[in-house]
């Protein structure tokens, strides 16, 4: 199977930014264990802080992946753009985020992304991008 991680603003400072709600494991450090646990499965990574970068990205997944596992970021409250974007997929997307979206500030609760996608996986660390790719190979069986 072949996935993008989609991650969008600041995910680029995981293991710096807020450890006490992200951790303190960065993204470059987790994914090649991630990589280990589905060595069967192509998964590729692309972060931007741009959104425009994120639609792009969004709109050529089709013809490039099987699947998304989508961390949009704060775009995931605020993007009519990606959410517009996601409603016109033919991939299963799966939004992850890694803190508890409804255990924080009252703007975070809503995810325009996440009611266009697949599932959302919320407040489980980044194991969330783990089951997110658990439960895209076994929906593909």
């Amino acid at each position: 199977m072949r996935i993008l991680i989609l991650n969008g603003p600041n995910l680029n400072l995981l293991g710096t930014r807020e450890p006490h709600i992200y951790g303190s494991t960065s993204f470059d450090a987790f994914l090649p264990d991630l990589r280990k646990s589905y060595p069967a499965d192509d998964i590729q990574l692309h972060q931007s802080n741009i959104e425009g970068e994120l639609v792009e990205a969004l709109q050529q997944a089709p013809t490039r992946y099987d699947a998304v596992v989508l961390n949009a970021a704060g775009y995931s409250h605020t993007s009519v753009a990606l959410r517009d974007t996601l409603a016109t997929l033919s991939i299963p997307v799966i939004e992850v985020h890694i803190s508890n979206i409804h255990a924080r500030e009252e703007f975070r609760h809503n995810s325009l992304t996440g009611s266009v996608s697949k599932g959302v996986i919320s407040g489980l660390g980044l194991d969330g991008y783990r089951l997110a790719i658990d439960h895209l190979q076994r929906a593909k069986s």
